[in-house]
């Protein structure tokens, strides 16, 4: 489960953010455009995250990869919206 503290601590400036619950994040980057929804099971253990990305709105979702927190999770797309500026073409 996230905490609100978590939650509270999302970079506004950085991120539209779609919905923020107890166990699902929804935010879009506001550098690339790019969507990611953070899911928090609780499974295996407390805190871990699934996170799930797509390009545009119509698009399906695609597993991105798995984060022990939601601050991890955030740096993961961070990191990834500096590969998608400086090393690819914006999709």
């Amino acid at each position: 489960m996230f905490r609100a503290e978590e939650i509270g601590r999302l970079d506004r400036s950085y991120f539209n953010i779609i919905l923020a619950e107890e166990y699902d994040v929804t935010l879009q980057s506001k550098n690339t455009g790019h969507i990611w929804y953070i899911h928090n099971p609780e499974y295996p253990g407390e805190g871990e995250c699934i996170i799930f990305h797509k390009h545009r709105a119509s698009q399906p979702y695609h597993q991105h990869g798995r984060a022990r927190s939601l601050g991890q999770a955030v740096r993961s797309i961070m990191g990834h919206d500096v590969f998608q500026m400086n090393g690819r073409k914006r999709i």
